[in-house]
């Protein structure tokens, strides 16, 4: 069971469906170095971007706790992990927290089909 209220993860979906649906947004795939901080550079050049920053803030003001079941809710509907591993997806996810959740979550063009396939494996769903 997720410890997120799943309508804070659909309003979340909804506004990442709207920034990534922007033509003018591209985010490339991910480098061969993880250090490399690529996300953070990419998603600089959208800074002014409304939609951009209203969904930045709405992450950026989840607790950490909340902030890192999005991750592992990200990872679990990207096929990461299955949802009988949401324990150890909820630990990796909190052993990697930083104050870089917006970007990292932003910086995947498809984060929000893989929050709602997460969403849907633990048996909610935006639909409703």
């Amino acid at each position: 069971m997720i410890d997120l209220n799943p309508d804070i993860v659909c309003s979340i979906i909804a506004r990442a469906r709207e920034f990534h649906a922007k033509e003018e947004v591209v985010i490339p795939e991910e480098p061969d170095s993880p250090s490399d901080d690529w996300a953070l550079q990419v998603l600089a050049d959208h800074s002014d971007d409304l939609t951009y920053r209203e969904l930045k803030a709405a992450i950026d003001e989840l607790e950490p706790d909340q902030q890192i079941t999005l991750v592992a809710l990200m990872w679990v509907g990207r096929g990461d992990f299955d949802v009988e591993e949401w324990e150890t997806a909820l630990q990796e996810a909190s052993d990697g927290w930083t104050d870089y959740t917006a970007e990292y979550l932003l910086a995947r063009p498809l984060v929000a089909d893989y929050l709602e396939e997460g969403l849907i494996q633990h048996g909610y769903s935006c639909n409703e």
